[in-house]
């Protein structure tokens, strides 16, 4: 597992900023945690437990409170606000910060920015772009495609038919997100998104022809940059011995960074259309989703009909 920082002039090109005081360098400047803060307490002076390594946002009531001070105390929250070195201030709203914090701020190299959003709605867009980029991170080796808008994530051993089921999959109209390398995120404790390494995007190695470039050769409508992770489906050699799941009324589950996600074991033998199989496992997946489960519909017909066969016999 992996967590990285972001750099502020990625979220400054990201989030359509303004830099104010561009003699800062910010070529080094990174942010490691997608909290961000409105200082309001710090700048009546109370710092105990500031968290210094989140963004701050001033917006209309920090900036307000700030005019009513003398001059005085307005240098020296500034400096005690400045010397803690966060990694940015964003004023939002298009609010103007005085020459005087400019000035400190430069002083103690703290880039200043400033966004014409609200700061509500600006706090929600950057903690969510943040908690995306900022996340826990592996990568796994698997093939990740769009099926019906559920996320299948095919695994298995290498040269099983993991990227032949998926360019199958891709010429019944699906999309295409990693192959052979995907990236997991933890989102939060229920979503996982996959996505490729910018080296193999839109990439699909088949053994016999080599590499081929899905967005060229079938076009854009059959790829996609990322997607939830849903359903795993694990690719394994026809074992006769072995007993698999012909009803599925337990589902079976499979862990990434402590989030469990719904796996089916498929066995793989010559005849078996693997690309219908994936289909119909996403689809019953979402149907599942809805309410619906087929496997516990058979059930109750076979209870109704086993108790409809009791009755009949006490009858007679």
């Amino acid at each position: 597992m992996r967590m990285k920082g972001v750099s502020v002039k990625k979220i400054i090109e990201k989030m359509n900023l303004k830099v104010l005081n561009p003699e800062v360098d910010i070529r080094n400047r990174k942010v490691t945690t997608a909290e961000v803060n409105r200082p309001a307490l710090q700048l009546t002076g109370y710092f105990d437990y500031f968290e210094k390594s989140r963004i701050e946002i001033i917006g209309r009531v920090e900036h307000t409170y700030v005019q009513k001070l003398s001059t005085e105390e307005k240098l020296d929250v500034y400096r005690k606000f400045l010397s803690y070195h966060v990694p940015c201030v964003i004023f939002s709203r298009d609010l103007e910060p005085e020459p005087e914090f400019l000035k400190i701020a430069t002083e103690n190299d703290t880039p200043v920015l400033s966004t014409d959003y609200g700061t509500s709605a600006f706090m929600a867009e950057l903690i969510y772009y943040l908690g995306e980029v900022l996340a826990p991170c592996i990568s796994i080796h698997g093939v990740l495609v769009d099926v019906y808008g559920e996320g299948l994530l095919i695994m298995g051993e290498s040269g099983i038919g993991k990227s032949e089921a998926a360019l199958e999959l891709i010429r019944r109209g699906h999309r295409l997100v990693s192959d052979d390398v995907v990236e997991i995120r933890k989102i939060n404790k229920h979503t996982l998104v996959g996505t490729a390494p910018d080296i193999t995007r839109y990439f699909i190695e088949l053994r016999g022809v080599g590499i081929i470039d899905v967005k060229t050769l079938y076009g854009v409508e059959c790829v996609k940059e990322k997607q939830n992770i849903d359903l795993v489906i694990k690719l394994e050699d026809w074992k006769k011995d072995n007993e698999y799941d012909r009803l599925g009324m337990e589902e079976e589950y499979t862990e990434f960074l402590g989030n469990k996600v719904v796996c089916h074991s498929l066995p793989i033998r010559p005849g078996r259309n693997l690309a219908v199989i994936c289909e119909s496992a996403a689809v019953n997946h979402r149907q599942k989703k809805m309410g619906y489960n087929a496997a516990k519909e058979l059930y109750r017909r076979v209870q109704e009909n086993l108790q409809k066969s009791d009755d009949d016999e006490l009858e007679e």
